[in-house]
């Protein structure tokens, strides 16, 4: 299938502003890409100048210094998708720490949102009986699923793993942060994920498109898509970045005062044709 994506973004800056962005699809996708925007970036009629470079998690980064005023930053493109739900593989094992290629190390360490040390005891006592593999993963999901009350009035940008399992609220990164900690606190490499997900198969939701987070454990040699918001295989993951959690995946870093104008998020299907993956 093809799926159109694209987003509209409006900074004000009352300086001078340098940020960074992630706002790419990922260099794991990009051969998928079938047509593609520029990235815009203007302050009124002014194009705004900014570098590219990719980062140590593949992740395509922006830098730009914003001018006074108003800054726009839009993107638009169409991808290629298989049209299957997230894979699942209940047969899937854990791999021993000590048979982990290097690259999936950083993931079971603890990082600013997912802290492992407070919550291992935690991650023992709930799914220590569970068995390895597949099943302990699916079962972290459905408890957070279960714990968290997803509210977008409950966002708050410096709730951390075990503030969403102490107050049982948030949205999708916190989500995703809960079960990325209680994976990783039982030594399951966990990789946190944002980009589109797109209302595919499913009823349509109703409230304004946003970017979505979810994540990634790694069982048997290779990486899975989990997602204990909707706790359900999706269609149409379309990823954006991948870090340790949240902080490396911001969608906009300023280093500098800015107030968010305007966001704007859309991704859907194009049309019923399917093409062969």
């Amino acid at each position: 299938m093809r799926i159109r994506y694209g987003f509209r973004i409006a900074l004000d800056c009352a300086m001078p502003t340098v940020a960074s962005f992630a706002l790419d699809v990922h260099t794991s996708r990009q051969a998928d890409v079938l047509t593609a925007s520029p990235l815009f970036m203007r302050c009124g009629p002014q194009d705004v100048s900014h570098t590219m470079a990719t980062d140590m998690f593949g992740n395509v980064r922006r830098r730009a210094v914003l001018p006074p005023g108003r800054t726009v930053v839009e993107h638009h493109g169409v991808i290629h998708d298989s049209g299957r739900p997230d894979a699942v593989n209940l047969s899937a094992g854990q791999v021993p720490v000590d048979q982990l290629p290097e690259e999936a190390m950083t993931f079971l360490l603890g990082s600013r949102y997912c802290e492992t040390d407070l919550l291992a005891q935690e991650a023992w006592s709930r799914f220590g009986h569970v068995p390895e593999g597949w099943a302990r993963v699916q079962a972290i999901c459905d408890f957070v699923h279960d714990h968290i009350a997803f509210n977008y009035q409950n966002a708050d940008r410096t709730r951390t793993a075990a503030g969403a399992l102490r107050e049982g609220r948030g949205v999708c990164r916190d989500f995703a942060h809960l079960a990325i900690t209680l994976c990783r606190s039982m030594n399951i490499p966990a990789r946190y994920c944002t980009g589109y997900l797109g209302d595919i198969g499913v009823p349509r939701d109703p409230a304004p498109m946003d970017f979505s987070a979810w994540f990634e454990a790694y069982l048997d040699g290779r990486w899975y898509s989990f997602d204990a918001r909707h706790n359900i295989p999706r269609i149409g993951r379309v990823v954006m970045a991948r870090g340790r959690d949240a902080a490396d995946v911001a969608i906009v870093n300023t280093f500098g005062p800015h107030g968010l104008a305007g966001f704007e998020v859309w991704t859907d299907e194009m049309g019923a044709e399917r093409v062969a993956a």
